[in-house]
């Protein structure tokens, strides 16, 4: 073989190792990415089917119900517009309360229960994730825009006259 083609193959070699060395690590990214959705984006079928995905918002108010083995608890993270019932086994962080805000990371069962392997609690009074602070606000503003516009239509229907 002349130098020509070994120096040839050689590159031609390193460039292989170099793309399944960039595969291998972009696989494992992937596989570790746990997107967040609201309970909204949940209910309207927008997450990852086959893959694991962070659920947050508020954990509403009288929904914790814990079973008899003291380590498996359900209750239902909303948006204060959709609810997603979360089952979770395991030992819940101390700061979990109802009322305050949780993101669960697990994956979305056939009957629309979300089945956790993670709970995470906010940490202080005044923190709450990003992601999670924005769904709640837009869930409000989409709230806040079907009042006025249930009570426009309300003020433009004709008085009926006799």
């Amino acid at each position: 073989m002349k130098s020509r083609h070994k120096k040839l193959a050689l590159i031609a070699g390193a460039i292989a190792v170099f793309g399944i060395i960039v595969g291998l690590v972009l696989n494992a990214l992937n596989s570790n990415i746990a997107l967040f959705k609201s309970p909204t984006e949940v209910a309207a079928g927008h997450y990852p089917k086959d893959q694991l995905f962070r659920i947050g918002g508020l954990v509403k108010e009288g929904s914790i119900q814990r079973q008899a083995d003291g380590v498996t608890i359900r209750f239902i993270v909303t948006d204060t517009e959709h609810d997603i019932p979360v089952d979770y086994v395991g030992i819940l962080p101390d700061l979990f309360k109802e009322g305050k805000g949780a993101v669960a990371q697990g994956r979305l069962q056939p009957d629309g229960t979300f089945k956790a392997q993670e709970v995470l609690a906010k940490h202080d009074e005044n923190y709450m994730p990003p992601e999670a602070a924005k769904a709640l606000n837009d869930a409000h503003a989409r709230g806040v825009q079907k009042q006025a516009e249930q009570e426009a239509a309300a003020t433009a229907q004709p008085k009926k006259t006799y």
